[in-house]
This record gives structure tokens, sequence and C-alpha cells, in this order.
């Protein structure tokens, strides 16, 4: 019993540093926008489009990475992206054109980002059952610590240093941490007729394979859902620190927004997390979505920068709950048995949204200098959202009986 929880416990903190790692560099794409619009000159639609590329990069070969870590398990899986995403953001030293942004960032730098939810999220919900949304709330709170800490290391390190001998730091730096780290990843559980202290371990995969999944409600709500809110948080992400310049801020304070996101997305994983082993993943979605709604439709009334830190808080904890909800949903309505691959395919719609918004966002305000016709787009998009999450049937594996 010890043994298998002192498993369990390193399990959960080795996805938590991975978490914080691979969320954290990400966050920093919002500090070097502000880098690559003064160094070259660049359109916030060309930045954003970098990104963009990114996001589509690592949804289609999450589906990949998703396949082959329910065959594999995920320890040589997260070894190869991570030497992969540290060459990436070296090689971001070196860019002198656009096409080499959006190959070193938007295609190499996604490889390794692809695995980090894939990996780590669907060995949780291996280990987990009874506490499933729990533990992935305190893993994907490593995101929220990553998104509070990195942009601010950052913005030190361009006290000192140019952009660039960041971009090597960053590469070396993540390559060796997650390297290390991912020696302790485990695919499953050892069998045992015990139950360990921090929740319920599944004596066996069941569940949904991919085909049945596909021909569900649940499988295409969850994927439309999933398109929905991150075609709104993308734009957030990558365009609250150019928005926070806008209004009257310097790079430092645009960044303090950024990490107070991420500081406050901690609570939201982790709350939520505890949220969704009560109340279920639909119920849980539906809070997040409210929040989420709330906090959008504010940030179309704000007009002095100081109250972005208000803003912040109340976006960052939906932001962080949406992030930490979608694997046991997952895992709830169609089981562990192809978790992976069903999991990826729903982040794959998510990461098309996701990187539609910000270069739609940034060509609307290369044209008419203003963020406000996206805010309400967003606003209207997240209601629709949520009125979408209300038909999940939530007995699904009671009803089919899969094994």
């Amino acid at each position: 019993m010890k043994d298998l929880r002192n498993q369990q416990i390193l399990i959960v903190g080795t996805s938590f540093l991975v978490q914080a790692v691979y969320v954290g560099v990400l966050f920093t794409f919002g500090i070097f926008f502000l880098e690559f619009e003064q160094t070259f000159g660049w359109s916030r639609a060309t930045i954003s489009g970098a990104f963009s590329v990114f996001l589509i990069a690592t949804g289609s070969i999450g589906v990949v990475m998703g396949k082959l870590n329910d065959h594999f398990g995920p320890q040589k899986i997260m070894i190869a992206g991570a030497i992969i995403h540290g060459a990436g953001y070296a090689l971001m030293s070196l860019i002198q054109a656009p096409w080499q942004l959006y190959f070193f960032y938007g295609v190499l730098a996604a490889i390794g980002f692809s695995t980090h939810d894939i990996v780590t999220l669907s060995t949780v919900a291996r280990w987990f059952s009874d506490k499933r949304s729990l533990m992935s709330g305190i893993v994907k709170s490593g995101a929220g610590a990553g998104q509070f800490v990195i942009p601010i290391l950052l913005t030190t390190f361009l006290t000192i240093w140019d952009w660039r001998i960041a971009c090597l730091v960053f590469g070396a730096i993540s390559t060796l941490v997650l390297t290390a780290v991912a020696q302790f990843l485990t695919r499953n559980p050892p069998t045992t007729d015990k139950q360990p202290e921090l929740g319920t371990l599944s004596a066996s995969e069941f569940g949904y394979s991919l085909r049945q999944a596909v021909r569900t409600a649940n499988f295409w709500i969850l994927c439309i859902s999933q398109f929905l809110v991150f075609f709104c948080l993308m734009v957030v992400m990558i365009h609250v620190a150019p928005h926070a310049r806008d209004l009257g801020f310097d790079a430092i304070r645009a960044a303090q927004v950024l990490s107070t996101i991420g500081a406050a997305s901690i609570l939201g994983r982790i709350i939520m997390g505890g949220t969704g082993d009560r109340l279920g993943g639909k119920h849980s979605l539906t809070i997040a979505y409210v929040i989420l709604s709330l906090s959008l439709i504010w940030l179309l009334f704000i007009r002095e920068p100081w109250v972005l830190f208000l803003f912040a808080p109340v976006y960052g904890f939906a932001h962080g709950a949406f992030f930490t909800l979608i694997s046991p949903t997952v895992a709830e309505l169609f089981g562990t048995k192809a978790h992976g691959v069903i999991f990826a395919i729903i982040l794959l719609h998510g990461t098309i949204g996701g990187a539609i918004s910000p270069f739609i966002a940034g060509r609307v305000f290369d044209t008419l200098g203003t963020y406000q016709p996206v805010f309400i787009c967003l606003s209207v998009i997240s209601v629709i959202g949520l009125v979408l999450v209300h038909f999940l049937r939530s007995d699904s594996l009671t009803r089919i009986g899969v094994t």
C-alpha cells in the first residue's frame, strides 16, 4: 500500500513538473511577441500566424502521440518530444524571417509540446479513478505555476540578455528538465486488489474503442465545445499582453498580467478538479463556461490597464478549469481503454479553434486598430459553448455497458 501510494505521488509530481515547463514556456510567446514586433516590425497577424501553425501542428501530431502513448507508454515519447521542443526554441535564436519562426516554433516546438497533455493526463487517468479529476487538477496546476513563474523569469532575462540568448537558455533548460523527469513516468499502475489512499486505481482498462466513441453524440459535443473554448482562450493568452501595452502598461506590467492569469489558473485547476469528482464533467464544464462568459463580457468594458489585474484572476480561474476538466471528462464518458487517442482527437478540434483565433484577432487589430470586435465575438462564442455542454449525456458508459 505504501509503495503504491508513493508511486502515485511520484506520477503526480512528475506530471506537475512536465506541465509547468511546457506550459510555462508556451506562455512566453506573448512576451516574445512584443520582441518580434519591435525587432522586425512584423504585423500582429504575421506573428500570431506562427502560433496558429504551432497549434495546428500540436493538435495534428497529438493524435499520433495519443495512439503511440496507448501502445508504448509515456517515457520514450516524452524524451523524444523534449529534445525536439528544446531544439525548436534554441533555433529560434537564429530567426531573421517569418518562415523561420513558423518552422522552428510552429513545427519543431509544437512536436514536443504535443506530448505534454497526452502523456501526463492519460497517465493520471489510468492511475486514478475515484479522484481522477482532482489529481488531474493538481497536475494541471503545474501549468498554472509555470504560467506564473516563467513569463516573469523571461522578462528578468530580457533586462540582462537579448531575446535570442533567452531562446537558447529556455531551449537547453527545458530539454534537460523534461528528459530527466521522463524517467519517472509509467504508463499503468501495478496490479493490486487494495485501494490506495489517493484514489481508486483502475484494475483494468475498460471503455469505448475509438470506433465506438465517434458514433456517440458526446464525442462530437466535446469536440465542438473544445473548438469553441480554445478559440476564446488562445486569443486571450496571445493578445492580452499586447492589449495591456496598448492600454498603457510597459512590458513588465504586461507580463505580470499573464502571470496573474497563471496564478489564478492554479486555483481553477485544483478547485474545479475536486468539483469534477463530486459533480461530474458536465456540470463542472457548465460552471467553467459561466465564469468564462462573464469574464469575457467584462473584458469588453475595460478601459484602464490596472483593471486587467482584476479581470485576470476571474478569467484565469476559468482558463485553468477547462484545461483540467477535459481529460477526466473523457475518461468519465468513454473509459480509459482508448483514452489517449480519444482525448487527442478532441484536443485536435480545440487546437484548430485556437489556431484560427489569434490570427483573426491579429488581423482585426491590424485593420481596425482595436480588439473590441474580437472581444464581442469571444463573448458570444463562450455563451454558445455554455449551451452546447448542456446536451452531454453523463450516463453513457452505463448505458452502453462497454468493458
